[in-house]
């Protein structure tokens, strides 16, 4: 269906793509992976048209239908969110704007002479939009919208009025209804809950046509993709089978190819000794020459390319006290909203809580009230002896001073710390040599997220409290998150989306319902094994 010939791309000085091929067939569910900054979404832009490659060619089939979903949504306003969606589906949109117009024009008593030729157009456009499935558009819409996570009065109110991530839903949405041949989706997992996560990843399953995608969820990836192709050093590598495949075949192809490396190395060095010493006796002359010209011609093996992994140790924490935070007959409601009506929860220390529950269950509202971000309207939260707590939201990201560079953050939040320990923090959490220099408003969500976390675990707390931590995060800093988290000895409170983070952390489930929280000893993996369900509401 698509093919890259030999492509070659350029950012500045900067090589992306450098004689790369590739192909995309029939069926085939890609996953596209490689570090960040690596060209997967130049490539999404190259497949789309929306750029050139500056050499070789990507070969379309003709007649095939191409959907882009990407993190810049543009603007969305005046319309619901219905209507939004409905506008991006394809041709159907236009015949069905077209059927509203005939429709008008009908009811219009100045065009009453025109009445034979609209209602014979009328006629055409009508039968056309049936054919299309118009009729049932505005079902299938509700029922994506519904699936992301929207009720009903979202659906219907100003698609303008919504945050950022609701946008993003709403644009991911159109691509689904509109069921191009092939869909290229560059993190289509961020900014879902659980439950529109495992939905979006059901009907990806069952969606008959080719797709490429990027994520930085490797359960998702794995319950959908049959391919990776992993972009590096401008080459691309096709690997048949899921992401876990993926990652044993490139684990073990980097340990021959150090293998290789070594035994090269090894008859190099043994070479060129042997010239070294026989180079100045006329004896040897004819030997030495022939094996200088052995040298010329061997291939050298390129050792692998590191990953340069970033590792994060806790300092140890002090120890808190054994009741780390209690909820006494708490009551929270936004407006005629009810989200918790006396609420009675103890956390207990090295406990990991991870809080499971319906959209609108009141997830970040506990965070919130656990923080002291927000109060009970009756009840009392209290915090134990000795708690030292972190809180990681999103929007302690927009709180960054965006003038200020990465180093100065640091420095401002621990002046006494020397420059060294600063600059090895920094490089723990991905920032090395002159980054430390690049200012706030400069980074990406990725690297803000990973900033607020140099900043709350460098003097680490006792008590965690996390609100979607993993969002923004690239697999191999999401990996380090997890092995930090595994060894921290402190108690933690969080809400995530993403299934293998809450499968290696937590040790207690709270599942908030409406007849309160029900809450299950163990962690998210006994927490499915008992519910037959990977989130409330989701039957499995």
């Amino acid at each position: 269906m698509i093919r890259l010939d030999n492509i070659s791309k350029q950012n500045g000085t900067r090589l992306i793509f450098v004689e790369a091929s590739a192909a995309l067939q029939r069926g085939e569910k890609i996953g596209l992976v490689g570090p960040n900054g690596a060209g997967k979404s130049t490539l999404f832009r190259m497949i789309s048209g929306q750029e050139p490659p500056d050499e070789g060619n990507i070969l379309i089939d003709r007649g095939i239908s191409i959907g882009l979903f990407s993190q810049d949504v543009g603007e969305m306003a005046d319309r619901s969110a219905v209507a939004e969606v409905i506008v991006g589906a394809g041709p159907v949109s236009e015949v069905g704007e077209e059927l509203a117009k005939l429709e008008a024009a009908l009811a219009d008593p100045d065009k009453a002479d025109q009445l034979d030729a609209i209602l014979e157009r009328y006629g055409e456009v009508q039968a056309r939009f049936e054919e299309l499935g118009g009729y049932a558009l505005e079902g299938k819409t509700r029922e994506v919208l519904d699936g992301l996570g929207f009720s009903q009065e979202m659906m219907d109110g100003d698609v303008g009025l919504l945050s950022g991530g609701w946008k993003m839903r709403v644009a991911l949405a159109r691509i689904l209804l509109m069921r191009p041949d092939v869909m290229l989706l560059d993190e289509p997992s961020n900014h879902l809950d659980l439950e529109s996560l495992i939905w979006l990843e059901q009907f990806l399953a069952g969606y008959d046509g080719a797709l490429m995608m990027t994520s930085h969820d490797r359960e998702f990836m794995n319950c959908i993709i049959n391919k990776v192709i992993e972009i590096d050093g401008g080459n691309l590598t096709s690997f048949s089978g899921d992401y876990e495949f993926y990652a044993r075949q490139s684990a073990l192809n980097e340990r021959h190819q150090q293998a290789q490396f070594e035994r090269q190395q090894a008859t190099l060095a043994k070479e060129i000794a042997f010239i070294e010493r026989f180079k100045a006796r006329a004896s040897h002359a004819a030997q030495v020459q022939s094996r200088v010209k052995k040298l010329d011609k061997i291939d050298r093996v390129e050792p692998p390319k590191r990953r340069q992994a970033i590792a994060f140790e806790f300092r140890p924490a002090p120890r808190s006290g054994d009741d780390v935070a209690k909820l006494r007959g708490v009551s929270k409601r936004y407006g005629s909203k009810v989200i918790y009506d006396g609420l009675e929860l103890l956390i207990r220390r090295k406990e990991r809580c991870c809080v499971l529950g319906v959209n609108g269950a009141g997830k970040s509202t506990l965070l919130k009230l656990v923080t002291g971000n927000t109060s009970p309207d009756t009840g009392t939260v209290t915090l134990g002896g000795s708690v030292k707590m972190g809180y990681f939201a999103q929007h302690a990201m927009d709180q960054l001073d965006g003038d200020a560079t990465i180093f100065a953050t640091l420095d401002a939040a621990f002046p006494h710390a020397g420059q060294g320990s600063l600059r090895t923090l920094a490089g723990a959490f991905g920032f090395s040599g002159d980054e430390v220099e690049k200012r706030c408003r400069q980074l990406s969500g990725g690297e803000k997220a990973r900033l607020v976390m140099a900043l709350m675990l460098y003097d680490p707390p006792n008590f965690l409290v996390l609100d979607e931590p993993t969002n923004h995060l690239d697999l191999a800093t999401k990996e380090m998150l997890i092995t930090a988290l595994s060894n921290y000895e402190g108690t933690m409170l969080f809400v995530s989306h993403d299934r293998h983070f809450l499968a290696r952390l937590s040790n207690r489930v709270l599942e908030l319902t409406r007849e309160g929280i029900h809450d299950y000893d163990g962690g998210y993996t006994e927490y499915v094994a008992r519910t037959g369900q990977e989130a409330p509401g989701l039957h499995g």
